[in-house]
């Protein structure tokens, strides 16, 4: 017999080997037994039908709900597996990769013949509702590796075959669902037939292991919730995100474009574009010169070794770009401000007195991402960082850390964003200082968020290898996170560039560094602030704040001194008096999202 202890701390017993399903039915509601997809055993995830073991010990049992997140995603990986199921019954010799949970939904990659198109996805989804609709069981199998090598070279699956021979120990699982078998750690649904609402909603081409260098696979993105009105809400959302996507409204509004003859990843800002990116600025400017920063300017390019000091030459190695020769010397374009904002730092000596030292630069970098990552104005290999670095004593750590706290949150929430999360990023394996160091900066940073009364997550071992730091996510009117503001303190590269200053005694100590981003990147922070408004600026930010409209004719004259005295009291403004209908210009201006019109006509 095995007693069985449960999470309530209540007991039962039953016979070694009985599936832990019937333990929880005869344990659970009916209600919760139902959205019950998998269990926690002694602290393993486990299917349904994984047999109880008799250890001499009692067997802690808790349930995983579709209500969870843990639930949730194996319930969506499951649907993945029909999805690859129904798409190898459909195409003659596809190959299968992997087919992950991820964010949101699920996908996965498949080596084909040809590039799926819309119309696959609508046969692939009947397909996999039949395959529902059959509800066969899906059941686990422990093989040895030889045995699974020979089953997936049998079924002429390389990518499996590759997978298996990377993975350590002697045996491997399997999960198999009619005539269907795939590799995989699990757990699963019990049977297909449990899987209720879901969506096949994008292709997309993707290296194989993510390897530019391998072959380019078809990607399937899907979805799947426990019941049909969850999926038609997030279908709606998705619809929406669609509708404000920062690339289609940049194009549909002349904001910015980007094209090969330039360069993937690099921007190209048309007036309207620039006006806000101007209006943005300003304000920037105008913000920090308020809060004792001093702006400063710094160049495009610096000579190698000034990197290999830094360490991004030895860690970011792959996202630099190659050295260029001037003089017989080796220089790179810049990937980040800090060096240069140090080198104006070390011009003279410093005194504890001067001390904080607040630098700041509208400062662009450039840093090779892969094509395949790059997204519009979110990912982009040419960008403007609001960037900032203070040096201090010790003793001002926390009250810096604090101020910069509330700069942050006002800067956010002057542009509408007043939903966020914050994470206290934690010491890694990884890092360089003393575990004193470290501990005084998480302490610094973890007071200073209870001391402006700030809800925050820890996200343990997640600190740079130069120090910890706080990372705000901004949430957008869809309720998405947008990683843009981050305070970080560095303890690697005051110690690297011998970056001090001289106490009460006169003797030299090493400085303190923080750098400080509030809106991150200009061209990520303008896609977050053209899907917020769906492109409709608040008429702060407008690139045109209004547009003077004239009727006929006989009004141009009168109209053109309207605008004058509009332009004249500093306002963005526009003079349409072109020989159309007033319908077609207020139609032209409602989709340019003006948020003035001013008619002028005989009246």
């Amino acid at each position: 017999m095995v007693t069985v202890r449960f999470i309530d701390g209540s007991e039962s017993e039953c016979k070694a080997g009985t599936p832990v399903a019937d333990v929880l039915k005869e344990h659970l509601d009916k209600k919760t037994f139902k959205k019950t997809v998998a269990a926690r055993v002694d602290g393993t995830v486990v299917d349904l039908s994984t047999p109880l073991k008799d250890s001499g010990a009692p067997v802690e049992v808790e349930p995983i709900t579709l209500d969870s997140k843990e639930g949730l995603a194996i319930y969506r990986h499951s649907t993945a597996h029909v999805l690859a199921q129904a798409v190898r019954s459909l195409y003659k010799g596809v190959k299968l990769g992997i087919g992950p949970v991820i964010e949101d939904g699920f996908y996965y990659d498949f080596d084909v013949s040809r590039p799926f198109t819309p119309e696959d996805l609508l046969k692939i989804e009947k397909k996999m509702k039949e395959i529902v609709k059959g509800n066969a069981p899906i059941a686990r199998e422990e093989l040895g590796k030889d045995e699974a090598l020979r089953l997936f070279r049998e079924l002429d699956e390389p990518y499996k075959v590759e997978l298996i021979d990377e993975i350590e120990g002697d045996t491997v699982s399997v999960y198999r669902q009619a005539d269907f078998v795939d590799l995989c750690r699990g757990p699963h649904l019990p049977s297909t037939g449990r899987i209720r609402a879901f969506k096949l909603l994008s292709i997309a081409g993707a290296y194989w292991r993510g390897d530019e260098n391998r072959k380019m696979l078809q990607r399937i993105y899907g979805t799947a919730f426990p019941e049909k009105a969850e999926l038609d809400d997030y279908v709606k959302r998705i619809e929406e995100a669609k509708r404000r996507d920062h690339r289609r409204l940049g194009r549909e509004l002349d904001l910015f474009s980007m094209n090969d003859d330039v360069g993937a990843g690099l921007v190209l800002w048309h007036p309207d574009g620039a006006a806000v990116r101007s209006v943005i600025e300003e304000f920037w400017k105008r913000e920090h010169a308020r809060h004792d920063y001093s702006l400063i300017y710094t160049p495009h390019i610096a000579k190698l070794d000034m990197w290999k000091t830094s360490g991004h030459w030895e860690f970011y190695r792959e996202n630099l770009y190659s050295p260029m020769d001037v003089e017989g010397q080796d220089y790179i374009v810049k990937p980040m401000n800090c060096p240069f904002h140090i080198q104006i730092y070390k011009s003279r000596i410093r005194s504890y007195r001067d001390l904080p030292i607040r630098y700041a630069e509208l400062g662009t970098v450039y840093r090779y991402e892969r094509s395949g990552v790059l997204h519009g104005l979110l990912r982009v290999r040419g960008f403007t960082q609001d960037d900032a670095h203070i040096y201090l004593t010790p003793s001002q750590l926390e009250d810096e850390i604090q101020e910069i706290l509330k700069f942050t949150l006002y800067i956010l929430r002057s542009f509408g964003f007043n939903e966020y999360d914050i994470y206290l990023s934690t010491r890694p394996e990884k890092y360089v200082g003393t575990i004193e160091n470290w501990e005084k900066a998480e302490g610094a940073l973890k007071s200073a968020l209870v001391a402006e009364g700030l809800e925050f997550y820890i996200d343990p071992g997640e600190g740079v290898f130069y120090g910890p730091k706080i990372d705000i996510k901004i949430k957008d009117v869809l309720g998405r996170a947008w990683q843009c503001s981050t305070i970080q303190v560095d303890f690697n590269l005051p110690e690297r560039f011998d970056v001090t200053y001289r106490d009460e005694r006169g003797q030299a100590v090493q400085s303190i560094m923080i750098h400080r981003a509030l809106m991150g990147s200009l061209e990520r922070f303008f896609g977050c602030l053209i899907e917020h408004y769906a492109g409709a600026f608040p008429v702060w930010l407008a690139p045109v704040q209004a547009a003077v409209l004239s009727v006929t004719e006989k009004n141009e004259g009168y109209a053109a001194s309207v605008y004058r005295r509009i332009r004249e009291a500093g306002f963005r403004v526009e003079l349409d008096t072109r020989n159309e209908t007033l319908g077609y210009k207020i139609r032209e201006a409602r989709l340019r999202r003006i948020p003035y019109m001013v008619v002028v006509g005989d009246k």
